[in-house]
């Protein structure tokens, strides 16, 4: 339980007067981030009028970064916790998920562009896509295998903590990429 960070009164079975205050906390700072988030969608509002099927697919996009990154992120914080992680093995295991990532990004980006062509029979929409896939699940791998220690580093349980730092990330730049790329071609 060290190794993760908690304590004795923060495990599993700890007293819902403990548990809940942490977890709520955590809530509110995510509500602030899906705040910043739909705050970067708004920045394109004029872009999304244009282009409607935008709309549509943009949650495809931050999923897609978010469910990759949870995965990451699981993977790095039980290995923290196992005492399988440190110095001498952080590069290889960012290396690894960056390289995972990138596979995964080309496979979903090519998979979810060729999807977007026939559904929207629209060449320009299948690249933007695409191309924010594979930025989103970069993004996603990096962020995955860098947040738990750079959390851990700053006093904060990366257990707790870690799924609302990712989906942060994950959402900002899995919108800023898509939209702001439908920004350049569209406008």
């Amino acid at each position: 339980m060290s190794l993760a960070g908690l304590d004795e009164d923060e495990d599993t079975f700890a007293p819902l007067i403990k548990t809940t205050p942490r977890r709520a906390i955590w809530l509110g700072i995510n509500l602030l981030t899906a705040i910043l988030a739909s705050s970067v969608i708004n920045m394109f509002q004029e872009t999304i009028d244009k282009v409607v099927a935008l709309a549509v697919l943009m949650p495809i996009v931050a999923s897609m970064g978010g469910v990759a990154g949870s995965q990451t992120l699981t993977v790095v914080i039980r290995g923290m916790a196992l005492g399988k992680i440190g110095p001498a093995n952080r590069h290889w295991l960012l290396n690894r998920e960056m390289l995972s990532g990138c596979i995964n990004g080309m496979i979903w980006a090519t998979a979810l562009g060729l999807i977007t062509s026939w559904w929207f029979n629209d060449i320009t929409m299948s690249f933007i896509i695409a191309l924010a896939t594979l930025i989103n699940l970069m993004t996603a791998a990096i962020g995955g295998t860098l947040l738990p220690s750079i959390l851990k580093r700053c006093g904060i349980d990366p257990a707790l903590a870690g799924g609302v730092a990712l989906t942060t990330l994950t959402d900002v730049v899995g919108f800023l990429s898509f939209l702001g790329l439908a920004t350049l071609f569209y406008s």
